[in-house]
């Protein structure tokens, strides 16, 4: 089939998710082009994918925290405004292709061109989690405006599709028609990598002011192996326990599946990565980011971690005298690579094929 694949920018989850699918559907024997923004364009252009580029909306941090303010008037000036002839561009990007499906990773002009066309539409992200299901009330209750604001952008960022596959590391009950829970969509390199147990934390976090938590790694009595805290450094900086490393995917990699536990943000893909290899989780997730905030709450709901709005010493005692009880949950968990999000995505575009999707 000839499948139109967008791929939303902002964060690298994204990419990283839709690369792995479109190598799936490549190597079935699909027609692909894929249209994304920002630095998913690159990331995919790197494993051999055609990728158009296009413009995304962003969001802007500070200090751990969304700024609502700030991000609308960013995207503003960048030129978002000028909606016809951005849809003429994008359209005229997409030229003669002539797609016979769409897939959407949260990138809203792929499912425009879908609905303007006719064309079936499929959504494949971890997004639609907060829309498509439920969750307790004791989450939705202490972030109710964050919560209804977040759940009523995802619910018009792609309405209609024919089919929504989640992907999740939780299972909350699902209140929506034509809505599928699959295991997190895991890359190659980490599928590959062989567990240990390890000495030492594997930190990432990428929003700034996050000083205090320097303060308190330092007297935490493990070495700590840091990502995003110190961005553009060129080779690792060591403080005592203390190892600010510069971004390489393999080390990255092979520190995350030596790790004792993982202190992380509430971005959806490390977590993923780590509940599969088995790593407790300390998750602090940006505030106000309402999609990192229920990701927090499942990991500690789970009984895979913590979720901790700050991390001071007492918090980081807690978590580590904990590790045992939450590495005996994760034990439970299981998922054959990703094939069970295959094979139902396989099913939904031969049924495409066939003129049988509904």
């Amino acid at each position: 089939m000839r499948i139109l694949y967008g791929v939303v920018g902002e964060g690298m989850g994204h990419a990283i998710r839709s690369g792995v699918v479109l190598r799936h559907l490549v190597d079935a024997g699909h027609e692909v082009v894929a249209m994304a923004s920002d630095r998913a364009v690159d990331y995919l252009r790197k494993r051999l994918f055609e990728v158009r580029r296009i413009h995304g909306l962003h969001i802007v941090y500070e200090e751990n925290r969304v700024r609502r303010g700030s991000t609308l008037w960013s995207n503003i000036l960048e030129g978002t405004g000028a909606l016809p002839s951005q849809i003429v561009a994008y359209f005229d990007l997409i030229g003669d292709f002539r797609p016979e499906i769409v897939i959407s990773d949260f990138e809203s002009w792929v499912w425009l061109y879908a609905k303007v066309h006719g064309t079936p539409i499929l959504s494949i992200d971890n997004m639609q989690v907060i829309n498509r299901c439920r969750h307790p009330e004791e989450l939705v209750s202490r972030h109710r405006t964050d919560f209804e604001m977040t759940r009523a952008f995802i619910r018009s960022k792609l309405p209609f599709c024919h089919h929504y596959f989640i992907s999740t590391f939780f299972r909350p009950p699902i209140r929506k028609d034509r809505t599928s829970l699959h295991p997190p969509i895991l890359r190659p390199e980490i599928l590959a990598a062989t567990p240990t147990r390890g000495d030492h934390l594997l930190v990432y976090q990428t929003a700034e002011g996050h000083e205090a938590l320097l303060e308190v790694l330092r007297d935490c009595g493990l070495e700590c192996r840091i990502y995003g805290m110190r961005r553009g450094i060129a080779e690792e900086q060591v403080e005592g326990r203390l190892r600010h490393r510069p971004f390489d995917e393999q080390r990255f990699v092979e520190d995350l599946a030596s790790a004792r536990a993982v202190v992380a943000g509430g971005g959806f893909t490390l977590l993923g990565e780590a509940v599969y290899l088995h790593k407790p989780l300390l998750s602090v997730p940006v505030r106000r980011q309402f999609e990192q905030v229920l990701n927090a709450f499942y990991v500690e709901r789970e009984g895979y971690g913590l979720a901790a709005d700050e991390v001071d010493a007492a918090c980081l005692g807690r978590f580590l005298d904990g590790l045992p009880r939450f590495e005996e949950r994760l034990a439970a968990w299981s998922q054959d690579g990703n094939e069970d999000l295959f094979r139902a995505l396989d099913e939904k575009l031969d049924q495409a094929a066939a003129g049988l999707l509904t």
